[in-house]
């Protein structure tokens, strides 16, 4: 274990801690294989009485087909315990641009699904279908045409919007995932345009979902993940205890270099697991 906070301070803060946030891919599971010491963890927490809460950047699934995901994979969850950038986008567009009703997606057909049951009208691939706004996401079902009429639709100057910063995927197959913002980076070549609004982990709004549900303070969160430029960025600008997990995509040499320092850093939630177990001593 690393630590920016010195072990006795770290104990007390970890007894203000009433709920874990936690990442999914990279500290929960990695691809499709769920880490032996996931289930443990969660039920020492229960036990504990301590809340867990599930958050992803990944919008590739629906909320749906995640719940499902999750049971099969022994962990079964309900709607309330789990929010995806593809919720926050929505959410966001609900609020912020109440007009909006036809999108240019480039997505998932599952998080397409998503879009559209929350009330969206997706738009084809075709120039006389003109969409309202472009929403980019991490999209594993990525076609030439579909990203070359993303890029069109940006350049044309419509509002442009990215469901997550993440630039890779954790995966357990020897492969590497382009995620959103590797998606989004070429894009920007094409356009010379950045997205409008990034959702997501490292936006603090993550959080406010958790925080008004279960009533509770920043200080009383405990973010965890394996990511620094999302999960303990987020974690830092909302206040909430920052948890560096190295079982995804962060090594040892990312958390030193990182700036804010992640408040603690582990190998996974194995030994967080066991450091909450002391703070009951």
């Amino acid at each position: 274990m690393e630590a920016t906070l010195e072990r006795r301070s770290l104990l007390e803060r970890l007894k203000q801690v009433k709920h874990v946030a936690l990442d999914m891919d990279g500290t929960l599971y990695q691809g499709d294989t769920l880490f032996p010491y996931t289930i443990p963890f969660l039920k020492r927490l229960k036990a504990l009485g301590i809340g867990y809460s599930f958050l992803t950047n990944n919008p590739s699934r629906s909320a749906a087909d995640y719940l499902k995901h999750l049971e099969k994979m022994g962990l079964p969850a309900s709607v309330d315990d789990l929010y995806t950038s593809a919720q926050a986008t929505v959410n966001w567009l609900r609020i912020n641009m109440p007009a909006t009703k036809s999108l240019f997606l480039l997505g998932t057909p599952s998080m397409i699904g998503e879009f559209e049951r929350a009330g969206f009208v997706s738009t084809a691939d075709d120039p006389s279908d003109e969409p309202d706004a472009v929403v980019v996401a991490f999209d594993m079902t990525l076609t030439y045409s579909r990203l070359c009429r993303a890029a069109w639709w940006i350049k044309c100057g419509k509002p442009y919007l990215a469901t997550n910063p993440d630039w890779v995927c954790p995966t357990d197959q020897p492969t590497v995932l382009v995620d959103c913002g590797s998606i989004c980076a070429m894009l920007e070549k094409a356009t010379n345009r950045s997205p409008d609004v990034v959702f997501g982990k490292p936006q603090p709004e993550m959080l406010d979902g958790i925080l008004l549900m279960h009533g509770l303070l920043p200080r009383e969160v405990a973010m965890v993940g394996d990511r620094i430029y999302t999960d303990m960025r987020m974690a830092h600008q909302a206040g909430a205890l920052a948890i560096l997990v190295l079982s995804g995509e962060a090594t040892v040499a990312d958390a030193r270099k990182a700036s804010p320092q992640p408040d603690v850093v582990l190998p996974s939630i194995e030994q967080l697991g066991e450091l909450m177990m002391e703070t009951k001593k």
